[in-house]
C-alpha cells in the first residue's frame, strides 16, 4: 500500500452483518442487579462483546460481529482494515451486551500484532494494519540475510525479523516517506481504549508482539524505536490491567453507559486466553487452532531457541514462550470449499481415508511464520496421484497443519523443559477425527477445553483483579477438559509420516 492510499482514508460507516456462528447467551435473573463486567475485543476477523458476572463467574451476554467485507479489506488491500468501522463495530457490540445492566468496569482486547498512525489530535492517518498485511515483506526479507542483525533483534525482542510485525511495517512506511513527526502510533486495542477514555495508553504485552519491546526490560526497545526513526512522544506510555482510566462522556454515549467507569488499558487476545484458560501456571501450554494457530508455554523468564524459531512475548502475568503458524482452519476452510463445497465440516468427519496412504500437505497458502519464518513460503499437495481420493486430500490438510504444529513444538521443548499440561481448544473442537489426530501426532494426552470465547474472559479476570473481587489473575480456575490419549498404532503411523512431511518442508 503507498502513500497515496493512506492519505485517501476516511471514515465509511459500515453495515453491521451478524455472522451464524455468532453466539448470544442471556440470563435474564443476573441482570436483576449487582456488579458488572463488560469486555471488548477487536480480533483479526471479528468483534466481540461479553457481559461478565462476577458473582457467578459466567458469561451473562455474548456477541460476535465478522467485520464486513469492506472493514476487513481497506482498499482492496489484504491485511488492512478500516479502523475506524472495525471500532465502530466493537462499540455497537458493547452497547447491545450491556443493554440494563450495572456495568462498573471495562476491560479490552485486541490482537499481538496491529499497527496504525494517528494525527497528534487521534485522527486516523493509515489504516489499521494486521499480521496479514504483507508489505514489508521484501524489506523484511533483505534484513534477514543479515544473520547477525536477525539474531541481536531476535535476543532483544523475542521477535523474528519478519513482515507480519509492526516495527518492521513502521519501518517500511518510513521507506515510503510517511513523516513521524506528525503523528503518534497505535495498535488496535490502544486505539479502542484511546476512543473510549481520550488517553493514549499501551501495555508492553501488546507490543511485545510488535516486536517493539525489549522483552527482557519491559520497555520500549530504544534501538528499534531509533533504527525506525520514530520521535519522542509519538509512542504511548507503557501501562498495565492494574491502571486504568475513566469512560470519557464520548465514550459513555457510544457504549450507552455512564461516564467515569475504569477501563483498563488492552491486552492482545493469545495472552488473554492465557488467562481465561486458567494457564498461568508455569508448565501449562495452551494450543488454540483458529484461523492461524498458536501454542503458548506460560514460564517464568524470558526463554529463546537458540534459533528465532518460536517467540517469546509477555504476558499480563510473566512471559509466553510461543509459536504460532499462519495455515490452520485457514488452510482447512479452504480445502473443504476446493474439495467438498457442498458438505457440511460434520459430513466429513464420516469419511474413509487411508492415513497411511495420503499424499502430504505443507499448510503454507498464507506464507509461513514459525518455524522458518519465510513470509514467500509456497504450500501444498506433495506426492499427489491419481489414486488419492478427495478425502484422503483433506485430511492430509487436517495432519498437515498439525505436522506445522508439531514442529514448532519440538523446538519449544528443546528451549524449555516439556510441558505438563496441553490445553487444546478452537475450531479443532468441532472435529473429533482431528483432535484424535493432534494427540496421535503429539504422542501424549492432551486435554480438550471447551472454554468459550477464552480471550474474553481472560479480559474480564483482569477486572477481576483490578477491582478486587479476585486476588490474582493466577487464583482463576476453570473446569478440567476432557482428556484424549493417543491411539499408539496411529502415533506410530504419523511418526513415520511426519518424516516424509519434514522432508518436503526441507525441500519447498
Amino acid at each position: 500500500m503507498r502513500l497515496s492510499c493512506l492519505r485517501s482514508f476516511t471514515f465509511r460507516r459500515s453495515e453491521l452483518i451478524l455472522v451464524t456462528s455468532g453466539r448470544l447467551v442471556f440470563k435474564a435473573a443476573a441482570l436483576k442487579g449487582g456488579f458488572m463486567i463488560l469486555a471488548l475485543e477487536c480480533s483479526t476477523t471479528s468483534a466481540k462483546a461479553m457481559l461478565f458476572d462476577p458473582q457467578s463467574m459466567e458469561a451473562v451476554r455474548v456477541k460476535s460481529r465478522a467485520y464486513p467485507r469492506q472493514a476487513a479489506s481497506f482498499g482492496g488491500v489484504p491485511g488492512a482494515q478500516d479502523t475506524l468501522s472495525v471500532i465502530a463495530l466493537a462499540a455497537s457490540l458493547g452497547k447491545e451486551v450491556a443493554d440494563g445492566a450495572d456495568v462498573q468496569a471495562l476491560a479490552l482486547g485486541g490482537t499481538f500484532h496491529s499497527l496504525l498512525l494517528c494525527s497528534r489530535d487521534g485522527v486516523p492517518l493509515t489504516p489499521t494494519f494486521t499480521w496479514m498485511y504483507g508489505g514489508a515483506q521484501g524489506l523484511a526479507a533483505r534484513l534477514r540475510r543479515d544473520a547477525r542483525y536477525t539474531l541481536d533483534y531476535y535476543q532483544r525482542t523475542g521477535c523474528m525479523v519478519h513482515a507480519l510485525y509492526p516495527a518492521f511495517q513502521l519501518m517500511q512506511l518510513r521507506d515510503e516517506g510517511f513523516d513521524f513527526s506528525k503523528g503518534r502510533v497505535f495498535s488496535q486495542g490502544g486505539f479502542l481504549f484511546y476512543t473510549l477514555t481520550g488517553s493514549h495508553l499501551e501495555t508492553a504485552s501488546t507490543n511485545s508482539g510488535g516486536g517493539l519491546i525489549n522483552i527482557h526490560e519491559k520497555t520500549w526497545d530504544s534501538q528499534t524505536l531509533a533504527e525506525i526513526g520514530l520521535p519522542a512522544g509519538s509512542q504511548a506510555p507503557l501501562a498495565t490491567y492494574l491502571d486504568s482510566r475513566p469512560l470519557s462522556p464520548a465514550g459513555a454515549a457510544l457504549l450507552g453507559l455512564k461516564s467515569g467507569i475504569p477501563v483498563l488499558p488492552s491486552y492482545p487476545d493469545g495472552a488473554l486466553n492465557q488467562v481465561g484458560s486458567g494457564a498461568l501456571d508455569w508448565g501449562v501450554m495452551t494450543f488454540s487452532m483458529g484461523t492461524s494457530a498458536a501454542i503458548r508455554l506460560s514460564v517464568p523468564s524470558a526463554r529463546l531457541s537458540q534459533r528465532p524459531g518460536t517467540w517469546c512475548y509477555l504476558s499480563p502475568a510473566a512471559w509466553l514462550s510461543g509459536a504460532a503458524t499462519s495455515g490452520a482452519c485457514n488452510c482447512v476452510d479452504w480445502a473443504k470449499g476446493l474439495l467438498f463445497p457442498a458438505q457440511s465440516f460434520a459430513d466429513l468427519e464420516g469419511m474413509e481415508a487411508d492415513y497411511e496412504d495420503m499424499p502430504h500437505f505443507l499448510p503454507f497458502l498464507f506464507g509461513e511464520r514459525c518455524p522458518g519464518w519465510d513470509d514467500g513460503k509456497k504450500g501444498g499437495f506433495y506426492g499427489l496421484s491419481a489414486r488419492h481420493s478427495p478425502a484422503s486430500m483433506y485430511f492430509s490438510v487436517l495432519e498437515g497443519v498439525l505436522f506445522n504444529v508439531f514442529q514448532c513444538y519440538e523446538i519449544l521443548c528443546a528451549a524449555n523443559t516439556p510441558p505438563k499440561k496441553i490445553k487444546l481448544s478452537g475450531g479443532i473442537l468441532h472435529s473429533p477425527r482431528w483432535q484424535q489426530m493432534c494427540a496421535d501426532i503429539f504422542g501424549r494426552e492432551i486435554s480438550c477445553e471447551a472454554v468459550p470465547h477464552a480471550s474474553l474472559v481472560g479480559a474480564a479476570v483482569l477486572a477481576l483483579e483490578h477491582t478486587g473481587r479476585l486476588g490474582s489473575i493466577r487464583d482463576y480456575r476453570v473446569k478440567e477438559g476432557r482428556p484424549l490419549k493417543p491411539d499408539e498404532k496411529n502415533a506410530h503411523l504419523f511418526a513415520r509420516r511426519y518424516k516424509g512431511y519434514l522432508a518436503h518442508y526441507a525441500g519447498g
